[in-house]
């Protein structure tokens, strides 16, 4: 399905009906042909206004298979680290930064995104696709992790959208697909978390200012097929 190399309809399925970690184990060695994999559209710009200012550490948090990891190496100095749940995608990862070029020691973590311990904190935090994994009353405890894992000014930088209006298209496909899921995870345990429309920009801007970040926006996919999103730079 999707790509000659990419998962049949049947190994969807069994994605979809194991759990969160579970799911993505199954899929990780398929996932690259998949359309669920993060575009380079997005991943580009954000290590671009990473690499404005010097870092020596980043992370890629909730790394999946390592995409804003690889891109981050190019504009860090000393260290890049992914986490994740899913041993899978991270084995993937590991494989895939293998001749990925700089200088940057690179390595790939199963950790909880919930209980982040480093011994040193980061110059930048990453993430992109991750917020439909994190409930909303989780939101505050993940944030929190993120302020207390930067350094001071450090930024935490990621990929969202505004909410889109009732009339968009996108939103009833968003709402749909969240319909399935909480029918799902009422049927299936254990439960598959992922939600569209959980952080957007208006959310994201009001939970960010009340965690003590100082937020800016920008627009840089005009000119690619996700002119809606937007990237934000929330410092510590």
């Amino acid at each position: 399905m999707f790509h000659p190399n990419g998962p049949s309809l049947l190994e969807l399925a069994r994605q979809a009906f194991s759990g969160t970690t579970r799911g993505y184990d199954l899929l990780a060695e398929k996932f690259e042909y998949t359309p669920f994999r993060l575009p380079d559209e997005l991943v580009e710009p954000l290590a671009s206004v990473a690499g404005r200012e010097p870092v020596e550490r980043a992370m890629d948090c909730c790394c999946g298979n390592g995409a804003i990891a690889r891109s981050l190496r190019a504009v860090t100095s000393r260290e890049v680290i992914g986490i994740d749940l899913s041993e899978g995608m991270l084995d993937v990862g590991r494989r895939l930064a293998e001749d990925v070029p700089g200088d940057a020691a690179m390595s790939f973590v199963q950790m909880d995104a919930f209980d982040m311990r480093f011994d040193e904190p980061f110059d930048v935090i990453a993430t992109a696709g991750a917020f439909g994994h994190i409930l909303e009353h989780q939101q505050d405890r993940f944030l929190q992790q993120v302020h207390d894992n930067l350094r001071p000014g450090g930024r935490f930088i990621f990929v969202t959208a505004a909410m889109p209006r009732p009339t968009d298209r996108r939103w009833w496909l968003a709402r749909g697909f969240n319909a399935v899921m909480h029918v799902r995870n009422a049927v299936v345990d254990p439960p598959f978390i992922m939600f569209y429309l959980t952080f957007t920009l208006e959310r994201a801007m009001d939970k960010l200012l009340e965690h003590g970040f100082a937020v800016s926006v920008e627009a840089p996919y005009a000119k690619t097929p996700y002119p809606d999103m937007r990237l934000v730079i929330a410092r510590k």
